[in-house]
């Protein structure tokens, strides 16, 4: 071998040889077509997934449209720009005697001479792309303003259809910001290209600029202040939703006295200036002097200080100040009167209530539902429990915070807890972590776990209505199943000849093959490449475990998968499960929304969607997103077992939803379509509700003068059983409003105020979470300043300071052993005040959940009670309500205060017979808990009073005689009920 270190060796110079050219020109090759294909498989992948769950029509509409957006808008920019370009260089001068100048800039002009088209054709296109890619990104605003549908509200400015603000404003905006940085560009390029070929110059005698640069440059001006004349027109319809910070609103939205008397008229006048100053620049090439555009362009930016600055400086200073609130109030109250409308709140109902320290039985009776559905498990407390109790193994877990749904009808209606047993590969023993097992084996939960929410059992645990695995219970026959959850955020390849692990048994695994229509099928080799790519797992390329058949399940979560399939809508934090038909499926819902809504207040989704349980449920939005109008205009389903995504419209008066779904056709079922069976587990979404409590704490107040005054501004209350001091979070409850026109309890969201800076209650706010009529109706009881009704964190004070409590508080910790968790304060007016409970949970050292041991009860501001159960703390707070009464049948407004008779004709149908055996029963069972001051079961018994009535009507009905009547009873001497003592 020849000595490369000596002095005779020379290395080998000149170009490589032709082998090293072949080899570089291949690895060349090859890496391009990798990158090509690595872009490529994004997007092969994702029309795959969309063909997968039916969707591929929301693929395609947005490809193509932006796709036409990148190609007009690009192809219209580099057109424009290259042909100003082009024009600059053929109005080049012709070269002369050479200053020092131009004698430096003869090298660039040399050394582009040979290659001026493919410059120019790389400019433009280069220009073109990035002008096509931001446009790209404008396709909502695209299909917004081609599938406008009019709001059919005007608004009270201009007198225009709200939908102009909504989807035509925005695009306008668009297609001039779009005008103006191509005239920019092009400008720059233009003076750019003339500095070149001497056409500009900055040294040497004579002109600085040639007359075709001049001339050029001039129209190009013109056309700038032009687009300025526009931008001043939109201007002053923009002005009705331009947003600022106003009485303490920092999304204070619309014109105030100084923009509809200053700001208005300035802008029409700037309007009219930059016309004319348009027109003094495109005069320039025939007048051949800048000296008048100038001087018009000097006056046009002096007007832009004075009248659109100065002026309504002035205006703001003598006119608005000095009589500010007779000023501002008719802009207040359109503000007022918009920001209620467009959230949804402008129906809600407020009336004064005045709680009561004391109360008796005729009091308590309408309220005996309420009471009976006091909800005791609190669903971000217990989540531990079902953990330990009900995980059975490993690699199963359930949701930090658990759900809230109602299961049964008439009396067995029960408000229930419930969680999925779901997949969680942490839990999966370490040498069993690999490809093969997270991916092919390990792919599924199993089951759901729920309990009554008003009842524990003797140890504190919950009573299960639905338990063990396979999962039975009162759910009934369902597909257990759990592919796709919350906690699926992995891929799993299912199907073909693979066998997954169903659950381990003590004899061993139960193997599972999936039979489910969702997945991507990876028969094609191609196919499979593409999603090795995806993946960044090179194993699915070649691994033996994916047979013939197999398919591709990702995007598992509920929650990513409807915002795939229809990316226009804003989805709620809390899916939450239903058992429904045989099928286990995950409930979400979708909101429309619009910055655009004019003289509507901003708010922020993200910021005002956040509460004590935030970092256990996640977020709505990101706090960048900002709103005016907000509807709850889908309700959506996503199959635990197959995956399949179903979008139902709920909200068929949504301007917003009608314009998406002419967008996107048939990607929208109408409302008659959702199934009955599931109809009663739809509920009112709590981010939607957080949204409307936030801009309730100022917008309750209608009336502007009061408004203007800010003396009646509520807050939520911080969370009194959380140290994140977060705010309280709603509370889903049974609960009957005390309005005249509600008779009975029904499912509702709840959540308190204070007022600002203070800690008393401010009110107490309802909405009715049931699909009905009464559905999404907001009903407030407002507290009299002068009340001292405790607020929570004051009801929380009032229960650690009793030293009573304090003394079994001590107990209960054996000495720092144990821990306490306060579960949800519950407030509920009941009889006339306001009752308070929160269960107490202990954890023992070295257990693994809390128990519940205490209820606390408090009603009004000095009746406390801390008891083993909830009925032992209502009879304490109650203490002598019932004393003396001998009652023979209940008060409720919904049941008859009655002993039941057979109907007339004397009916002898047995299930008849049957029924009034029971009314009679359940009136006995009343009277009964109404003497032992139990009014969990008087609730209960009301309950069942109702469902017998309703029975022995239906029954007479179908029988063909006459309506079965009320049962009807003998009156009986009551003796007079007495207020209940204070304990």
């Amino acid at each position: 071998m020849p000595d490369r270190s000596g002095p005779g060796f020379r290395p080998r110079v000149g170009p490589p040889s032709r082998r090293t050219r072949v080899l570089l020109l291949t690895v060349g090759v090859l890496a391009v077509l990798f990158l090509l294909f690595v872009m490529f498989a994004g997007f092969w992948t994702d029309w795959l997934w969309f063909k997968s769950v039916s969707y591929s029509s929301v693929f395609t509409t947005q490809l193509w449209t932006k796709v036409g957006l990148f190609a007009v808008v690009g192809l219209l920019m580099a057109a424009f720009v290259g042909t100003n370009i082009w024009l600059a260089h053929r109005l080049r001068p012709p070269l002369s005697a050479m200053s020092v100048e131009q004698q430096s800039l003869d090298r660039y002009r040399a050394g582009i001479a040979p290659f001026k088209r493919w410059v120019l054709i790389g400019v433009s296109l280069l220009i073109g792309l990035v002008a096509g890619a931001a446009a790209s990104g404008q396709w909502r605003t695209w299909l917004l303003w081609t599938n406008a549908t009019s709001f059919g509200v005007k608004d009270s400015q201009f007198n225009l259809d709200v939908s102009f603000y909504a989807f035509d404003l925005p695009f306008y905006e668009f297609l001039l910001g779009f005008a103006f940085s191509a005239v920019i560009v092009a400008l720059l390029a233009s003076v750019l290209v003339h500095y070149l070929y001497g056409g500009l110059r900055l040294q040497g005698p004579g002109r600085r600029a040639s007359v075709g640069a001049q001339g050029h440059l001039a129209v190009l001006l013109g056309l700038f202040v032009l687009l300025k004349a526009v931008a001043y027109w939109l201007d002053r319809y923009a002005l009705a939703v331009k947003t600022g910070t106003f009485k303490g609103v920092d999304g204070w939205t619309g014109l105030r006295y100084v923009d509809a008397n200053a700001f208005l008229p300035a802008k029409t006048i700037l309007f009219f200036v930059a016309i004319i100053c348009a027109v003094l620049f495109f005069l320039t090439p025939v007048r051949r002097t800048w000296a008048p555009a100038l001087i018009g362009f000097g006056l046009m930016a002096l007007s832009a200080v004075l009248i659109g600055g100065v002026y309504p400086a002035i205006v703001q200073q003598f006119q608005v100040k000095p009589n500010e609130q007779a000023k501002e109030t008719p802009y207040i109250q359109k503000n007022i009167d918009a920001t209620r409308q467009a959230y949804g709140i402008a129906d809600s109902q407020t009336q004064q209530y005045s709680p009561k320290a004391t109360t008796n039985a005729d009091a308590l009776k309408p309220d005996a539902q309420t009471i009976a559905d006091i909800r005791l498990l609190d669903p971000n407390v217990v989540s531990p429990t079902f953990q330990s109790i009900e995980q059975q193994r490993s690699y199963y877990a359930f949701p930090n915070t658990l759900d809230v749904d109602r299961y049964g009808s008439g009396s067995t209606a029960q408000d229930t807890v419930i969680g999925l047993r779901e997949l969680d590969l942490s839990g999966v023993q370490g040498d069993k972590r690999n490809w093969i097992n997270d991916h092919f084996k390990f792919t599924h939960g199993y089951g759901a776990v729920a309990a009554k929410g008003n009842q524990v059992n003797d140890k504190g645990q919950p009573v299960f209505t639905e338990s063990s695995l396979p999962a039975t219970g009162s759910l009934g026959d369902y597909q257990q199943r759990i592919y796709y959850g919350e906690k699926t955020g992995t891929y799993s390849i299912v199907g073909g000849s693979n066998q997954e692990i169903d659950y381990t048994t003590d004899t061993g695994d139960k193997l599972y093959q999936y039979t489910g229509g969702s997945g991507v099928s990876l028969n094609n080799p191609f196919t499979r490449a593409a999603y090795a790519v995806k993946f960044a797992e090179p194993q699915i390329l070649y691994a033996g475990a994916i047979t013939d058949g197999a398919k591709v399940i990702y995007d598992r979560t509920p929650k990513e998968r409807v915002e795939k399939v229809a990316p226009w809508l804003s989805i709620d934090a809390d899916p939450y499960p239903v058992v429904q038909d045989g099928k286990l499926i995950w409930v979400l819902d979708g909101y429309t929304t619009s910055d655009g809504y004019p003289f509507s207040s901003k708010t922020t989704l993200g910021a005002v969607t956040k509460d004590s349980l935030t970092n256990q449920r996640g977020e709505l939005l990101t706090a960048a997103n900002k709103v005016n109008y907000i509807r709850n205009s889908v309700k959506a389903t996503v199959d635990a077992y197959t995956g399949e995504v179903t979008l139902y419209q709920w909200d068929d008066a949504d301007p917003v939803l009608k314009t998406w779904m002419k967008a996107f056709p048939d990607t929208v079922k109408p409302r008659a379509d959702i199934p009955a069976t599931l109809m009663p587990h739809l509920r009112y979404p709590q981010d939607m509700f957080k949204v409307q409590r936030e801009l309730l704490g100022q917008y309750h107040v209608t009336d502007a003068g009061s408004f203007f005054n800010g003396t009646d501004i509520w807050q939520i209350p911080v969370d009194p059983t959380s140290d994140t001091k977060q705010v309280q979070p709603p509370y889903y409850l049974t609960v009957r409003m005390p309005d005249p026109a509600v008779t009975s309890a029904s499912f509702s969201l709840t959540t308190t105020f204070v007022p600002s800076g203070r800690e008393n209650l401010a009110a107490f706010m309802a909405v009715s979470a049931d699909p009905g009529p009464e559905y999404g109706k907001i009903r407030i009881l407002k507290v009299p300043g002068d009340s001292k009704t405790l607020g929570p964190n004051l009801v929380q004070s009032q229960f650690n300071s009793r030293p009573e409590v304090a003394n079994q508080l001590t107990l209960l910790k054996s000495g720092g052993d144990s821990q306490l968790e306060y579960g949800n304060l519950l407030t509920l007016p009941v009889g006339g005040g306001l009752l308070n409970v929160e269960p107490v949970y202990v954890k023992g050292r070295g257990a693994k959940y809390p128990v519940l041991q205490k209820v606390l009860a408090v009603y009004g501001n000095d009746n406390v009670a801390f008891e083993n159960t909830l009925e032992e703390a209502l009879k304490k707070v109650f203490a002598g309500v019932a004393t003396g009464t001998t009652p023979t049948a209940p008060t409720d407004p919904n049941t008859p205060t009655t002993t039941p008779t057979a109907p007339s004709g004397g009916s002898s149908d047995p299930v008849v017979q049957k029924a009034l055996q029971d009314a009679q029963k359940a009136i006995n069972d009343s009277a009964q808990a109404l003497k032992e001051g139990d009014w969990v079961k008087y609730g209960q018994a009301q309950k069942a009073l109702q469902d017998a009535v309703t029975a022995a009507v239906t029954a007479e009905q179908k029988a063909g005689a006459s309506p079965a009547p009320a049962p009807t009873a003998t009156p009986s001497a009551t003796a007079p009920v007495s207020p209940s003592a204070t304990p």
